[in-house]
């Protein structure tokens, strides 16, 4: 295996660099899409245990040509359960057959990576 260093002033790191450390820090895991019809002016979001259920941080894209929100998000190896928030309102992943009973009594969608 070959290893690279890259020379960089220490106060300026550059992209390359950056890139390096990103690969070869990698956590294993895949990309995986979600996506849920909501109306284009709607704001729609995805919270699971991957981002320890902030409804803010991971916010779903409008794709007008299917209708859909989506966002393909790298989640690292393991069983995952989420949400999507729109508008506000938690809702399952109605395309996903894997879901959990949570704490509040109600239904977490699972995605397994």
């Amino acid at each position: 295996m070959r290893m690279y260093v890259a020379a960089a002033r220490p106060a300026q790191k550059t992209r390359h660099f950056d890139c390096l450390m990103q690969v070869t820090n990698a956590v294993p895991g895949k990309a995986v899409q979600f996506k849920v019809a909501a109306s284009s002016g709607s704001r729609v979001c995805i919270a699971g245990t991957f981002n320890n259920w902030d409804p803010t941080t991971h916010p779903l894209t409008y794709h007008p040509e299917d209708g859909y929100f989506k966002a393909t998000l790298y989640l690292p190896l393991g069983t995952h359960q989420y949400k999507f928030v729109v508008n506000g309102v938690w809702q399952l992943d109605a395309r996903c057959p894997h879901w959990a009973l949570n704490t509040h009594g109600t239904l977490n969608s699972v995605v397994k990576v």
